[in-house]
C-alpha cells in the first residue's frame, strides 16, 4: 500500500520563498529556484499562489510579519522618542547583517526599486516602506506633542532623515557591512537628534 502524499505546508514553503526572493530578488528568483526551495512542483505552487507575482506578494507580507517586528517594534521602546528611534536602529544592527538564517539587508528596503518590476509588487513595497515612515512619523509627532522636541521641528523632514538611515543601512549591510560599523551609523545618525551638543 502506498503512503499518503505529503501534506503541503504553505507556512513553511512561503518562507522558503521569502528567503529566496529576500536573497536574489523578484526578477533573479526563477520558478524552477522556487519549486526546488520551497520543496514542492509547479503544479502545487500555482494551486497554492497563482502565479509567481502573487508568491511574491504573499512572500513580503509573510516578511511583514515575521521580519519587521523584531526590528521595529523596538520603535516603541523607551520613554522618548530619542530612545525609540535608538533602539531601532541598534536593534537593525543586529538583524541587517547577513546571518546564518537570513540574507543581508531588508527585503522590503531593497524590494521594488526598479520600475521594471510588476506594478502591484512596486506598489506592495512601496506601500511598506511607507508604513515605516508612518512609524517614524508618528512617534516624532508624539516627541512634539508631549513637549521633548520643539513646536518648530519640521517632523517631516526627520522622519525621512531617520528613514533614510535605516535604508541605508539596509544597503549597507547588503553589501557586507558589520553589526560595528552598523552600530558606528547609528551612533552618527542619533548625534543629529535635534539638540544634542
Amino acid at each position: 500500500m502506498a503512503g499518503r502524499p505529503r501534506e503541503f505546508d504553505r507556512e513553511a514553503a512561503l518562507e522558503a520563498a521569502m528567503f529566496l526572493f529576500w536573497r536574489k530578488g523578484f526578477e533573479a528568483a526563477s520558478m524552477h529556484d522556487l519549486c526546488d526551495a520551497m520543496g514542492v512542483r509547479s503544479p502545487s505552487l500555482y494551486a497554492a499562489f497563482e502565479s509567481k507575482e502573487a508568491l511574491y506578494l504573499a512572500a513580503i507580507e509573510h516578511y511583514v510579519q515575521t521580519q519587521g517586528p523584531p526590528v521595529w517594534d523596538k520603535l516603541a521602546d523607551g520613554k522618548t522618542a530619542r530612545e525609540g528611534i535608538e533602539h531601532l536602529l541598534i536593534g537593525a544592527t543586529e538583524t541587517l547583517p547577513k546571518s546564518r538564517t537570513a540574507p543581508a539587508g531588508c527585503m522590503a528596503v531593497l524590494g521594488a526599486v526598479s520600475d521594471e518590476w510588476p506594478a502591484t509588487i512596486v506598489r506592495a513595497i512601496r506601500k511598506v516602506r511607507l508604513d515605516m515612515l508612518g512609524n517614524l512619523r508618528a512617534r516624532i509627532e508624539g516627541a512634539v506633542g508631549s513637549g521633548e522636541l520643539p513646536a518648530a521641528t519640521d517632523v517631516d523632514a526627520l522622519s525621512r532623515f531617520y528613514l533614510s538611515v535605516f535604508q541605508g543601512m539596509a544597503i549597507q549591510a547588503k553589501d557586507g557591512a558589520s553589526p560595528e560599523e552598523l552600530r558606528g551609523v547609528a551612533k552618527a545618525a542619533m548625534a543629529m537628534w535635534p539638540g544634542e551638543p
